[in-house]
């Protein structure tokens, strides 16, 4: 599905099924550097289940146009825009990573168009190490594999993916390769920079979902304590043995904790 926000074109992946705005939404955002493809599964179940889905992809990232947007409020606005260039009121909204602070901030501001709200690997703060924003801002590959590296657990480095034939950290980095330069930069400044996540969290009203893994490096589970204890409704699914890349390495798990919640 193509819309335009902000005079930009922007690409959204509806499960190949046709957007009909009389039934319920599901708004997917992706992480930094990702795009719409990574919640490939999660996606098309709803979209073949009785939902809408619009999983986007953000500014400058896969086939939307513009640059990347610069701060968590400024992408929190955007998937406000999103929603009115859909004609959507109302959506549950489901982010990764980024994302999940994107979606978190956006539920606090608009409390009455978010219905369901799901954090995947979130964290407050999400802050991000020296050596890899440095990296990151040279466009160096070292800022990929040092991603890469730190977004599987150990088991999901060496393979056992219950989808057969995926190359798990194979796809990952040449997802990250795609990217445009600066992209990855801007989105773990953005990260890295975001201070509110607390008090958007005491802010939010719908119910909320966190699916959290247990080996995550790039968002430890001790950096979602206190999130979660801001959040007035919440309850949390904790992945054994998986890493910060969860929608690749448990598909099906993260799917059976979205199923009933959405």
């Amino acid at each position: 599905m193509n819309l335009v926000v902000g005079g930009q074109a922007v690409y959204a992946y509806t499960g190949s099924r046709p957007f009909d705005p009389s039934q319920p939404t599901v708004l997917f955002v992706h992480g930094a550097a990702n795009d719409h493809g990574v919640f490939a599964l999660q996606s098309r179940y709803f979209a073949w289940h009785g939902r809408n889905v619009l999983a986007v992809d953000l500014p400058g990232h896969g086939r939307s146009a513009g640059e990347a947007l610069p701060s968590v409020e400024a992408l929190a606005g955007w998937l406000r825009d999103v929603m009115d260039a859909a004609a959507l009121e109302t959506a549950s909204v489901a982010g990764h990573s980024l994302g999940s602070l994107a979606a978190l901030e956006f539920a606090a501001r608009n409390p009455d168009r978010v219905r369901a709200l799901a954090l995947l690997g979130p964290a407050v703060p999400m802050t991000v190490s020296d050596d890899l924003l440095a990296a990151a801002a040279r466009n160096d590959h070292v800022a990929y594999e040092l991603i890469n590296g730190w977004s599987f657990s150990p088991g999901g480095q060496l393979g056992g993916n219950e989808m057969p034939g995926m190359w798990m950290t194979g796809n990952a980095m040449r997802l990250l390769e795609r990217c445009r330069d600066g992209v990855l930069s801007t989105d773990l400044l953005a990260c890295h920079r975001y201070a509110n996540g607390l008090a958007a969290a005491a802010a939010v009203r719908c119910p909320t979902l966190a699916i959290l893994a247990a080996r995550d490096v790039m968002a430890p589970l001790r950096n979602a304590k206190a999130l979660l204890a801001a959040l007035t409704n919440a309850r949390t699914v904790t992945l054994a043995e998986t890493g910060h890349s969860l929608m690749a390495e448990r598909p099906g798990e993260v799917l059976d904790a979205l199923r009933p919640f959405l």
